[in-house]
């Protein structure tokens, strides 16, 4: 007998805390309204059939081994293949995936993908799964069977969202503190602005990015750069042989200050101060990470000329997306800006999205 399951995971915007999470640090995600929806019907089979809009369909086996598929397909079946390998007894049937989370913008939508199938199979197979638990299994489909060498911090926002909070993750011991993020009473919308780029993690500037920090920790003889001090940093990273290492490991040490920092001026609703610090955020990706583009630059220039408190691009890098906390009357005049200057540039115009945290993966139909 059929039997249906209907699950939701949001994407995500990170507010702050930009490569820090695979070096033990500190991030401060939201999840976003924006989700991806999964509807399963188990059949019992051994076959999967999964069909996503925009998307297409295809068909691949439950005991399917990392290399199988391909594509956006390969995220799909790499949350059956970590499931199995967690214990869960997943069987086969149709899935169907809807989403309105843009692909490639930065705002993990594999990862919202991932989340969604994870609870629809787990819920079909009668388990229920600890929210940090699942999002380790989904970061185990998407690191070994995918092979994009993501941190954890995008599967840990879709699980445990919370409405009108971000999330102060700490990566060193996986907890997740509730802080209270809602800008729009203060006339203030964070603003979520899609250069229309699209990225993409398994690429090898990720993994460069990653072989950099622990080539840096190595130098250091730490297990990772969260055991570094923000106090001193020049003379402690002057033991980092390479210069570029050194530049990477900069960028981690003084971004986990900022995202407690971060979190200390939300708590004193202290939005401009919060800016600040996002500026100084893109400042660091730019100059010592070196992970973001001209376009996503100019786009933080324009936000920044429009009057917003910061600006700074969110997600690992090399496109996708830039946030901005807008005055509520500048987003608007933002959005014209933007247009008429890609207009004369001849290219796609960034979409323009205020943005709200929302809650984390659900079932709401089994």
């Amino acid at each position: 007998m059929t039997r249906t399951v209907v699950a939701h995971a949001p994407g995500r915007v990170n507010l702050i805390g930009e490569h820090t999470d695979y070096n033990d640090g500190f991030a401060l995600p939201i999840a976003l309204t924006r989700r991806t929806d999964v509807a399963f019907d188990c059949d019992g089979s051994s076959t999967v059939r999964v069909t996503a809009e925009g998307h297409g369909s295809a068909t691949f086996e439950v005991e399917s081994e990392p290399g199988a598929t391909e594509g956006w397909t390969a995220y799909v079946a790499g949350v059956f293949w970590a499931a199995r390998r967690a214990g869960i007894d997943v069987a086969g049937g149709e899935l169907r995936v809807t989403s309105s989370v843009p692909v490639g913008s930065g705002l993990s939508s594999s990862a919202a993908l991932e989340c969604a199938v994870l609870m629809a199979i787990s819920a079909s197979a009668d388990v229920t799964l600890d929210p940090i638990e699942a999002a380790r299994i989904a970061q185990v489909a998407e690191n070994d069977y995918v092979g994009a060498p993501t941190g954890l911090l995008d599967q840990i926002a879709a699980m445990c969202g919370r409405t009108g909070h971000a999330l102060l993750v700490d990566f060193a011991d996986t907890t997740v503190e509730p802080v209270p993020f809602d800008p729009s009473p203060a006339g203030v919308e964070l603003v979520v602005i899609d250069s229309r780029t699209t990225h993409g993690h398994a690429g090898g500037e990720y993994a460069d990015r990653r072989r950099s920090c622990d080539r840096a920790a190595a130098d250091l003889g730490v297990a990772s750069l969260r055991a570094i001090d923000a106090d001193d940093l020049d003379a402690t990273l002057a033991r980092v042989t390479d210069p570029v290492d050194r530049r990477r490991a900069r960028h981690v040490v003084t971004e986990n200050q900022r995202v407690l920092d971060a979190v200390g001026a939300l708590r004193s609703d202290d939005l401009p101060t919060m800016g600040l610090l996002m500026d100084s955020s893109h400042a660091s990706m730019r100059d010592d990470f070196a992970i973001t583009t001209p376009v996503i630059d100019r786009i933080a220039e324009v936000a920044r000329r429009c009057g917003a408190h910061g600006a700074r691009m969110t997600g690992g890098g090399f496109g996708g997306s830039v946030i901005a906390l807008m005055p509520s009357d500048a987003v608007d005049p933002l959005t014209e800006q933007l247009h008429d200057e890609a207009q004369a540039a001849g290219a796609p115009p960034p979409e323009v999205r205020v943005a709200r945290a929302g809650d984390g993966a659900s079932v709401s139909a089994r």
